[in-house]
């Protein structure tokens, strides 16, 4: 994956929900946005590396780095800080109470099971796809090997995992360059995308990700059309995924369903024959359940 730089993070964004400004504790939302500034990327921060990332002068960050640390959610040598094991609490609760983790989590581990494909579930948070569930790994990846669901159901051989760079429960991928980013985009109204468009920097991943903003309209448009997307290489390199809308009882879509695929799988027609129509099939058994 290319290296880029990491842009200023901002503070949380507002959901929907309507608050009074009186009830507003911008404090909080200081110190979230401090914590949310660790990632895959920046494992490690100091107080002035979080006040860059957070938006917050360094003595800010540095008082808001303390507290965290004093609650038990950051760990520090006295310079640098990173995540306490603490911080699993929020995670842990979320997925053991939410409805949608659990209700596709046994999907997930079928369908794992039936192509030797890794699966995941995504939702749409800000500019990125967040992960809520994950398939099971059935075996331990073997290194640099290539393979397709047919030829491995036939094959005595181990599964292979091909899994791209932090995709893990939890982790936040750019919307724009990724299959399950396509696809929630394009359920969003027209209009509700282009706001979501107006103003935004696409950032450059590899030499392969669309960054021009008339460019990705054009492919959110044939998303809405094929009702699935199949991203190859834009996120990561060597990458390639294919995603549905998982779709609730009203029809609106609450979430994505992919697969990380080879790349031998989407050039023998693999994905498009065999993987694509699994996906759509397990869409449909979910319907009733999210």
């Amino acid at each position: 994956m290319i290296a880029q730089n990491t842009p200023q993070l901002e503070l949380p964004k507002p959901t929907d929900m309507a608050i009074e400004k009186s009830d507003f504790i911008e404090g909080m939302a200081k110190g979230m946005a401090v914590l949310e500034s660790f990632d895959t990327e920046r494992q490690r921060l100091n107080a002035t590396l979080a006040a860059q990332r957070a938006g917050l002068t360094r003595a800010a960050a540095r008082r808001h780095l303390l507290t965290l640390a004093h609650l038990g959610y950051l760990e520090s040598d006295g310079s640098y800080f990173w995540l306490s094991p603490k911080v699993l609490r929020l995670s842990g609760s979320y997925l053991a109470s939410a409805r949608l983790p659990r209700s596709v989590q046994p999907v997930l581990n079928r369908l794992a099971a039936q192509s030797r494909e890794s699966f995941s579930v995504a939702v749409l948070e800000g500019d990125a796809v967040v992960i809520v569930a994950r398939s099971v790994s059935l075996a331990p990846a073997s290194e640099g090997a290539d393979w397709d669901s047919s030829s491995l159901a036939r094959s005595a051989l181990p599964p292979v995992r091909l899994l791209a760079h932090g995709l893990h429960l939890g982790a936040r991928l750019p919307a724009h360059a990724t299959s399950t980013g396509r696809v929630l985009l394009a359920a969003l109204p027209r209009a509700d995308f282009t706001a979501w468009l107006k103003g935004r920097v696409l950032p450059r991943l590899t030499p392969y990700t669309v960054t021009e903003p008339k460019a990705l309209r054009q492919v959110i448009a044939q998303v809405r059309q094929a009702d699935h997307c199949i991203a190859s290489q834009e996120h990561e390199l060597g990458v390639h995924a294919v995603a549905v809308p998982l779709r609730n009882m009203d029809g609106a879509t609450v979430a994505a369903l992919n697969a990380v695929v080879s790349a031998h799988s989407l050039q023998s027609g693999v994905v498009q024959r065999e993987l694509l129509p699994l996906l759509q099939d397990a869409a449909r058994e979910l319907r009733p359940l999210v």
